[in-house]
């Protein structure tokens, strides 16, 4: 093989072969946020599932911080070959979904370092806060700043405990280019990102374009799939289960693996109703003053691929865990099927 065909051939064989062999599968415990289960049955049924992470994104799931518990779960885990992630909300106390009630941002952080270091997990995920940050009194720039704020304050701990924080780009808050700079700003000896292959959608952003910025500051996943088509006013999406949308996201995952290669590839498969974004309207740009237009150009792409969706009416409450069950293990069964995992 001549030497320019062998380069143009790597970059295809590493697309083609199964992307399992590049990532770890894990399951982000809000995909089955309504089971009401003890830390110790979630970290079964993923084992069933064939999960080597079990990314516990909130505080819920484990059932508490304290030592002796977090050594249960963590040797339950062990034993079960599994490795732990934990996770918490909001780190920025200007945000809306920020909870002062449990302390201020950076002794609520603090004590999940500790927690993370207790329970043998590589990392905490965090986030600013969500969709309603981005047009509120307090412009965005100075969330992120009061995020970053937060991040630089337990440098020192993280990094005694070994630990990293992965910042979510998380309901909205954030676009791709916006988390790199925080991450840059926080310091990437200890800070990296969390990225979500469906939250972009909920801030017009192709999913695709979020993983080109944010591929060499990845730490961790949140996967699923998103439909979005065009409306009379703008775009409107859901989100769905794996190979259920149009962003593609068996390339997403495959190109994720690509980037990488080594990180968790969590699915947090969540099945919501119509998102709408009417971005024909002047008013809507208040919260995206300063995407560039390629960027917008490469969401509205999407959407004029994608057909309207109904709504999948919302389950009865004694439905949902069952529900939420099915359309996690159906995502699973795609992603298996299609050689991602």
């Amino acid at each position: 093989m001549h030497r320019r065909s062998l380069l143009a051939a790597v970059p295809a064989a590493m697309m083609a072969q199964g992307s399992g062999q590049n990532v770890k599968f894990g399951i982000d415990l809000f995909s089955l946020r309504s089971q009401g289960w003890s830390a110790f049955e979630y970290l079964d049924y993923c084992a069933k599932q064939g999960a080597k992470v079990v990314h516990f994104s909130e505080i819920r799931f484990l059932g508490g911080l304290e030592k002796a518990h977090l050594e249960k779960v963590r040797d339950h885990a062990r034993g079960l070959g599994i490795e732990l992630e934990i996770g918490m909300l909001s780190i920025c106390p200007t945000a809306a979904r920020f909870d002062p009630k449990q302390g201020t941002a950076e002794e609520q952080l603090a004590r999940m370092i500790d927690s993370a270091r207790i329970a043998g997990a590589p990392l905490v995920r965090a986030v600013l806060g969500d969709w309603r940050d981005r047009a509120s009194a307090v412009p965005l720039e100075q969330h992120i700043e009061n995020t970053v704020k937060t991040l630089r304050a337990v440098r020192s701990r993280a990094l005694d405990a070994g630990k990293k924080i992965a910042i979510e780009n998380h309901g909205g808050d954030l676009q791709g280019r916006e988390l790199k700079m925080l991450i840059e700003a926080a310091g990437r000896d200890f800070v990296g990102a969390c990225i979500d292959s469906g939250n972009p959608t909920w801030a017009i952003e192709d999913p695709h374009v979020t993983l080109e910025t944010l591929a060499p500051y990845v730490l961790t996943s949140h996967v699923r799939d998103s439909a979005v088509w065009r409306t009379p006013d703008g775009a409107a999406m859901q989100w769905t289960r794996m190979g259920e949308g149009n962003v593609d996201i068996g390339g997403w995952v495959k190109k994720f693996a690509s980037l990488c290669p080594g990180k968790a590839m969590s699915l947090e498969i969540i099945v919501t109703g119509t998102r709408p974004f009417p971005y024909l309207q002047p008013e809507f740009w208040k919260a995206f003053r300063n995407m560039p237009a390629w960027e917008f150009a490469r969401f509205a792409a999407i959407a004029e691929t994608g057909k309207a969706r109904e709504n999948r009416p919302a389950p009865a409450k004694e439905r949902a865990a069952a529900l939420e069950r099915e359309d996690l293990e159906t995502s699973i069964q795609w992603a298996r099927d299609n050689r991602l995992i």
